[in-house]
């Protein structure tokens, strides 16, 4: 799994491409997370566009750090959420949890209150 992060309106924006299975990745992914948290940053915004597939170690990362991020103050919502991924989240109920959106704007308006 890659990703880059851009930064738009004070909201960071997470883009993940490839695979979401766990393993190293998910360290660089928490290494992420706990970076942003430190340098204030807790309005995050992960963009799952071009992720393929996702299991229940990807769930996990964003399960650990949407947790990581709410004990700071802040949170972590979806954009982009694809068939498969979006599937996933319904069926473990976790799209209860996690706000989704289809728009980047308006994902960003949700933290901005435009």
């Amino acid at each position: 799994m890659n990703f880059g992060t851009k930064e738009k309106a004070g909201v960071v924006i997470i883009s993940l491409e490839g695979e979401m299975m766990g393993g190293p990745d998910a360290a660089r992914l928490a290494e992420l997370f706990h970076h942003l948290i430190n340098e204030g940053k807790k309005q995050i915004i992960i963009n799952l566009e071009k992720v393929d597939r996702m299991n229940s170690s990807g769930l996990g990362i964003l399960i650990g750090g949407l947790t990581a991020v709410r004990n700071q103050g802040g949170d972590i919502k979806l954009l982009h959420v694809g068939k498969k991924p979006r599937a996933l989240l319904q069926i473990t109920k976790l799209d209860c949890i996690f706000e989704i959106y289809d728009d980047e704007d308006t994902a960003i308006g949700s933290y901005t209150g435009k």
